[in-house]
């Protein structure tokens, strides 16, 4: 009896289901669309509404889906441009935070010089603010298309769950092979972000030494004083020492004999640097003034002295070639030995 009551109870359930419910659901399956089911409703053909399914209402959301991320794409890429200037670039001409040891002084920008700097300065965080942009803007992109595609396929009826799966083993995989390639992105995003160093810095990397002619995601351009161009990929990147931020030292060790006049010689070496620091070419690279500072080394040949004289970024060099000169002339117009190596040799006969 009771299999006879189970059997009538599921006739009566299908008895119960509206048959042109049933045709819908073959020709529009489980979540029919407005068009297929507009069509099957006009029509009450199965075949119509499955064909008007696929050539109109499919294409319609798929080129719908298309626009949408077109639209967002486009949104998104202005933002990210607008959103890294308004970080990156700072706007403002008017003063100049100079940073000198022992000194921190705020001046105004009305120089020639001074406008020049702030030209250079404000290139070179356009650069940078484009190298972020392109960046976040290429990631961006391929995240919100790789959601769009996902769309698409699914309204195409394509399984996405083995899709998903294969595409996580490929990325695993990938990610285990190119583990250098993540490093140095990863490495070069954060030195843009945190402007480590740019186009146009003396900086050193290492084994690498030289001027920065491009910095890119993956790897840095250097060129080094004897033209060598040197690719330098980020992620082996360990330490930066950049020369060309703020202010740079010009730094002159001059050595003497024992026997000179340690007072005299400071005060030809601060007469000549004054004299040097003084001159036109020059004036405008110099942010303080000359320093003695005395005595550095006792060495076995002479005695070392140690000058310092604070200047603008990358002009230590020439400074530095200036200088010596100057106090090779100077000395020898008073009378000071530059001491060479030399040994004193005591001769014993065989009898003494």
């Amino acid at each position: 009896m009771n299999k006879f009551a189970n059997l009538f109870s599921i006739g009566r359930v299908f008895d119960s289901v509206d048959p042109d419910d049933v045709a819908l659901t073959d020709a529009c399956g489980d979540d029919p669309s407005f068009v297929c089911r507009q069509v099957f409703e006009a029509t009450n053909n199965s075949t119509l509404a499955s064909i008007a399914d696929w050539l109109i209402d499919r294409p319609l959301t798929i080129l719908l889906v298309f626009t949408i991320t077109w639209i967002l794409v486009r949104v998104a890429r202005r933002g990210i441009d607008r959103t890294v200037k308004r970080v990156v670039i700072t706007h403002g001409r008017s003063t100049r935070r100079i940073l000198v040891p022992g000194l921190d002084t705020v001046v105004s920008l009305d120089t020639a010089e001074d406008r020049e700097r702030e030209e250079r300065l404000h290139l070179r965080r356009e650069a940078r603010a484009a190298s972020i942009s392109e960046v976040l803007r290429s990631t961006t992109t391929v995240l919100i298309w790789s959601v769009a595609v996902m769309l698409i396929l699914g309204e195409l009826g394509v399984d996405l769950a083995p899709l998903i799966a294969g595409a996580g083993i490929a990325g695993v995989a990938l990610g285990f092979g190119a583990q250098a390639l993540v490093k140095d992105c990863i490495s070069g995003l954060f030195m843009l972000l945190e402007d480590q160093y740019g186009i146009g810095d003396i900086v050193d990397l290492g084994e690498a030494t030289g001027i920065v002619e491009e910095v890119g995601l993956r790897t840095t351009v250097l060129r080094g004083i004897d033209g060598t161009v040197w690719h330098v990929p980020n992620g082996q990147v360990e330490r930066v020492g950049n020369q060309s931020q703020h202010w740079s030292t010009a730094l002159i060790d001059i050595d003497v004999a024992y026997d000179a006049d340690l007072s005299a010689v400071r005060d030809v070496m601060q007469q000549t640097a004054d004299e040097v620091c003084a001159r036109d070419y020059l004036r405008d690279d110099i942010l303080d003034a000359p320093q003695v500072l005395g005595v550095e080394t006792l060495a076995a040949d002479g005695i070392t002295l140690r000058m310092t004289v604070t200047t603008a970024p990358g002009t230590q060099w020439g400074l530095q070639r200036e200088l010596r000169e100057a106090m090779k002339l100077a000395f020898d117009a008073a009378g000071i030995e530059i001491p060479f190596p030399q040994r004193t040799v005591w001769l014993r006969s065989q009898d003494t």
